[in-house]
């Protein structure tokens, strides 16, 4: 269902987006214990997520003017997620309703400081991977300062050719993000999904994902290696991220730079790499020079790796700030 509060005036008066990701949406369902087993949690809070809807908060938490496509069910759990986009100031006119399948839910469990196994309810097939490409706003896509897709959504059809499609829409000049997304569960191998990488990262002008995402795109481990790949693959600029070791970043001049992380009490580290992806957006927007880019986009995901949930956890650019001023991120603790 389109969002009603917006229209064709209310797009001449705004202009093209400053984004507008495509891919996952769901609930999640975290666990309001850390250190406790799924079977023995008693309480949990619930949370619009899925790594694209959380990168278009992330970077409207940042003032940007951001739009998702995406898809939920029929069910108060799709709506849910569309008043949620609605108060996060994310334009949901391109979530749409799939009759007949269940909004998706994932559970987590939390064990700081590194492990949070994720379970994911997306039977019999997720909505978001129901997106069709004649459905699309292929101008709105274009028109873009930044367009943002996802590996995801290169798992399953229809899903797939409508990435592909929005892809080619896009112009020469625009700034188009592959966020990597590697996510076994949804594909039967690394094999099956290098083509379908190859395909999206022709079309693509950024690439970015962790070193285990990387190795999926390339078949390279070694994060200088993957990112000379990614740029051969077409990229003009590599971002791998590489947990403790912080983030490298790389472009088509052979200009390399690593920012170390920022010190953090981790809470929960699933939202932290959505949290990346906004504020890289942001400072794309702002011509930011690559080392500031990567400096701003590894606090922000600092400060969600500090608190427990994710969509609701992206940071306004002043706590971005306050953190690289510090130099290291006070951990939040609780649900806010």
């Amino acid at each position: 269902m389109s969002d009603p509060h917006t229209g064709p005036s209310a797009d001449a008066q705004a202009g093209p987006y400053d984004v507008i990701t495509m891919g996952r949406i769901g609930v999640d369902l975290y666990p309001l214990q850390t250190g406790v087993p799924l079977a023995r949690v008693t309480s949990f809070g619930k949370f619009l997520g899925g790594s694209a809807t959380n990168v278009a908060v992330a970077a409207a938490r940042l003032g940007r003017r951001v739009g998702v496509v995406t898809r939920t069910g029929r069910d108060p759990f799709g709506e849910y997620l569309r008043a949620q986009l609605r108060e996060f100031g994310v334009d949901g006119r391109w979530v749409t309703e799939v009759a007949g399948l269940p909004t998706p839910v994932t559970f987590c469990e939390v064990f700081p400081p590194d492990d949070f196994p994720l379970y994911f309810y997306r039977q019999p097939k997720a909505p978001d991977l129901e997106i069709r490409a004649d459905e699309l706003d292929l101008g709105a896509i274009a028109a873009a300062r930044i367009f943002w897709m996802t590996g995801t959504g290169l798992s399953e059809e229809p899903s797939r050719e409508a990435t592909l499609a929005a892809l080619a829409a896009r112009p020469p000049g625009g700034t188009t993000v592959f966020d990597l997304d590697w996510r076994p569960m949804f594909w039967s191998d690394p094999d099956a999904a290098r083509p379908h990488y190859a395909a999206a990262l022709r079309h693509a002008t950024v690439a970015v994902g962790n070193v285990d995402e990387v190795e999926v795109a390339t078949g390279l481990r070694r994060p200088r290696d993957a990112a000379r790949a990614l740029l051969d693959a077409g990229v003009e600029l590599a971002v791998v991220k590489q947990g403790p070791r912080g983030v490298l970043a790389m472009n088509r001049a052979g200009e390399a730079v690593e920012v170390p992380p920022l010190p953090v009490t981790v809470l929960n580290g699933l939202g932290a790499g959505d949290a990346f992806g906004g504020a890289l957006c942001h400072g794309l927007l702002a011509g930011w020079e690559p080392a500031r880019v990567v400096k701003f986009a590894n606090a922000a995901g600092a400060i969600v790796a500090s608190r427990l949930e994710c969509s609701s956890a992206m940071p306004y650019a002043d706590e971005v700030e306050a953190a690289l001023a510090a130099g290291a991120v006070r951990s939040q603790g609780a649900v806010r």
